[in-house]
């Protein structure tokens, strides 16, 4: 069984790819498509405004979008069927030690995207967090990937399995938001680029992800508190990982506060996105630098 899931999770990483490339393909078929003069048998707008239609209805770039989105949802069932076997095997949630956890970030970060790209027409920037969710599958590539015994301050198969499902969660979410945030800066309050969606719906993206995400990330810090009183009894000790996790949390409360409270928004807010995905890949990564309690099995 651990066999299947290791071969589970390199299909899964080979779709993603996949996947990755097919989204490059699609987005840069729709700046190919605004770079020349429309000729006379293309006419209309498509759906998502402004898109330029051929006769029969579809856009530029439409097939790539579908294979590219049929190829994502391919590279979610293959590295969730990977996290499920696991699971199996060792009873807890498949996250225990840094490869499980990048297998889950990735895995988090493309069923965000998903859950998004349901509603807002974001394809054309799907290529943004399918990189990093493919950056993260080839990171555990180069990681053990044996199932060990868990360090003693992790041997709690509840707490690990809610508290790294909800970071897992939050920061796929907001890798969404950050990729919604790097094109808005992009395109600019003038819709500079016709192929992308406009600076409104990205601006729109970027908010509605953190306000997803954050309460989900909240959680997760309170349930790790929990956890600290259990396993070194004490709920807060300044620990690397707790002191990134509560400097990633103020920085998206900002956030979320100047655009409730000013209706902040455009380019400041959309800084201060990947600013937060950056202290969110920091509080992912730091452990690995920094001495700490937060040691995860098979590294350190």
């Amino acid at each position: 069984m651990a066999t299947m899931s290791f071969y589970l999770f390199v299909a899964g990483g080979l779709s993603l790819l996949f996947a990755f490339a097919l989204h490059v393909t699609h987005a840069t078929i729709l700046a190919a498509a605004r770079a020349v003069p429309t000729p006379p048998r293309l006419a209309g707008a498509g759906a998502h405004g402004g898109s330029i239609t051929v006769s029969d209805g579809r856009r530029p770039g439409d097939m790539a979008g579908s294979f590219a989105l049929a190829g994502t949802w391919l590279a979610a069932i293959l590295l969730g069927s990977s996290m499920v076997l696991r699971s199996i095997i060792v009873w807890r949630g498949p996250w225990g030690n840094m490869f499980e956890f990048s297998v889950a970030f990735a895995f988090g970060i493309v069923v965000g995207y998903l859950f998004l790209d349901r509603r807002y027409p974001i394809r054309g920037l799907g290529f943004l967090p399918l990189g990093a969710a493919l950056f993260l599958v080839g990171y555990a590539a180069t990681l053990p990937s044996e199932i060990l015994p868990l360090v003693p301050a992790l041997d709690n198969a509840p707490l690990l399995t809610i508290h790294v499902a909800m970071a897992m969660i939050s920061y796929g979410i907001f890798a969404t938001a950050f990729g919604a945030a790097v094109a808005y800066l992009a395109q600019g309050p003038n819709d500079r680029y016709a192929w992308l969606p406009s600076h409104k719906v990205l601006d729109e993206v970027a908010h509605r992800a953190v306000i997803i995400g954050f309460p989900v990330f909240a959680t997760m810090i309170i349930l790790g508190s929990w956890w600290a009183s259990i396993a070194w009894g004490r709920y807060w000790g300044w620990d690397p990982k707790e002191t990134s996790s509560l400097v990633t949390w103020l920085i998206y409360a900002v956030y979320l506060h100047a655009r409730t409270a000013r209706g902040w928004a455009g380019r400041p807010a959309a800084l201060m996105l990947v600013i937060g995905f950056a202290a969110v890949m920091f509080t992912f990564f730091g452990n690995l630098y920094f001495s700490g309690l937060h040691a995860y099995s098979g590294l350190n």
